[in-house]
C-alpha cells in the first residue's frame, strides 16, 4: 500500500493588503475619438458615461504598467518584494503568447523565483486572480501574492469603429494579497458560458491574418445590445449569489466595484440589486474608460484615495466579459 501524501496549510484567511494603480499619462478626449468616427462628445456619454479616457505611450507595454502597478502595490503591503510567492496578471493584451507576462513582471519587480502566470479571463480576469489568490494563501501554496489587472486595449482596438473605438483603453492595477486572522474575502460565485463566445472576439486570429493579412490587424469585436443584455440580466444574480456566500446583505456594504464596462450596466445592476442609496458605487469609467481586466483594482483605488469608500470597508466585486466569462466576491477593503 503506497504512503499516504503529505499537504501543508496556510493561513486561516487571506486579505487584500494594498491596492495601487497606473494610469498613463495621455489623456484622449471624446472629441478626439469622434475625429475617427461619426459620434459626438454627448452620444458616448450618454451611451456609456466615459468622458475621457487614457491611452499607453507606443513604446509603454503591459509588462512596464503591470511592474509600476505591482512595485507600488507591494510597497504600500510593507514587504519585501522577495517574499512574493505568487504573481498573476490578468490580461489579454500581453503580445506575446509566451512567454507570459507574469514570469516578466515577478522578475522585474524582485519577486525572484516566484510562481507566475497569466490569466485569459479578460474583464473577469482581476477576480479570478482575486479568487485563486485567496485559495493558495489558505492552502499554504503561498505567503503573499500579487494580483495584477493590466491591459493595453488602445493596441487591439479599431479607431474606426463606432461600436468599440470610444470605449476601451489602457491602464494597470494591483493588489496584494496575504495571510488574514479574520475573514477577509468571501466565496468566489464564478463561471463562463461559451455558447456565447462570439458576443466579444477577435476579427481574426493571428494565425489566419498570418496566412492571409488583409488591410486591418486583428481588433475586438462586441456585440453591444447582446452584452449589454447578458451583463444586466445575469450578472445581478451572480453579484447577489457572491452576497448571499458571503452572508454579507447589500444594505451592509461600504462600497459596490463593478468592472466599469458601460455606466448604463452598472446602474441597471443597482437597480437589480436594489442597493440603497447610501452605498457608494464605483464609476471611474467616466475617467479611464473600460480597462477590462485593471477596470476594478483602478476604481477601488480611486475610490480610497477619493474617499468615496473607507480602508477597511466592505465591498462587492464582479467582473464579467469575452467567454462569456464572470467571477464575484465581497471584500474588506485594504
Amino acid at each position: 500500500m503506497s504512503s499516504p501524501i503529505s499537504s501543508v496549510t496556510g493561513a486561516p484567511f487571506a486579505r487584500i493588503m494594498s491596492v495601487a494603480g497606473y494610469r498613463p499619462s495621455r489623456v484622449v478626449t471624446n472629441e478626439e475619438v469622434c475625429e475617427r468616427i461619426d459620434s459626438s462628445d454627448e452620444w458616448i456619454r450618454e451611451r456609456s458615461g466615459i468622458i475621457e479616457r487614457r491611452y499607453a505611450a507606443a513604446d509603454e507595454s503591459v509588462s512596464d504598467m503591470a511592474t509600476i502597478a505591482a512595485t507600488n502595490a507591494i510597497r504600500k503591503a510593507g514587504i519585501d518584494p522577495a517574499q512574493v510567492g505568487l504573481v498573476l496578471v490578468a490580461s489579454v493584451t500581453h503580445p506575446y503568447p509566451t512567454p507570459s507576462a507574469a514570469a516578466e513582471v515577478a522578475f522585474r519587480i524582485g519577486a525572484i523565483g516566484a510562481a507566475a502566470t497569466d490569466i485569459s479571463s479578460a474583464c473577469a480576469g482581476f477576480c479570478y486572480g482575486i479568487a485563486i489568490a485567496d485559495a493558495l494563501v489558505r492552502s499554504g501554496g503561498t505567503t503573499y501574492a500579487v494580483v495584477i489587472g493590466v491591459e493595453k486595449l488602445s493596441d487591439w482596438t479599431d479607431h474606426t469603429d463606432r461600436g468599440t473605438a470610444f470605449i476601451f483603453a489602457d491602464g494597470a492595477g494591483a493588489v496584494v494579497i496575504g495571510p488574514s486572522e479574520i475573514s477577509a474575502i468571501g466565496p468566489v460565485v464564478w463561471g463562463s458560458d461559451g455558447e456565447q463566445r462570439e458576443a466579444i472576439n477577435m476579427t481574426q486570429s493571428l494565425v489566419e491574418y498570418r496566412q492571409d493579412p488583409g488591410p486591418h490587424f486583428p481588433t475586438l469585436t462586441m456585440q453591444g445590445q447582446q452584452v449589454f443584455r447578458w451583463a444586466v440580466g445575469d450578472m445581478a444574480k451572480t453579484a447577489q449569489a457572491a452576497l448571499d456566500a458571503a452572508h454579507v446583505a447589500a444594505e451592509d456594504l461600504d462600497a459596490f466595484i463593478p468592472h466599469q464596462a458601460n455606466m448604463r450596466i452598472t446602474d441597471a445592476m443597482i437597480r437589480a440589486l436594489k442597493l440603497p442609496a447610501h452605498v457608494p458605487v464605483a464609476r471611474d469609467i467616466a475617467y479611464t474608460g473600460n480597462t477590462s481586466a485593471a477596470s476594478i483594482p483602478l476604481a477601488m483605488e480611486r475610490m480610497l484615495d477619493d474617499g468615496q469608500a473607507p480602508h477597511g470597508g466592505t465591498a462587492l466585486l464582479i467582473g464579467f466579459g469575452a467567454g462569456l466569462v464572470f467571477a464575484s466576491q465581497v471584500v474588506t477593503l485594504p
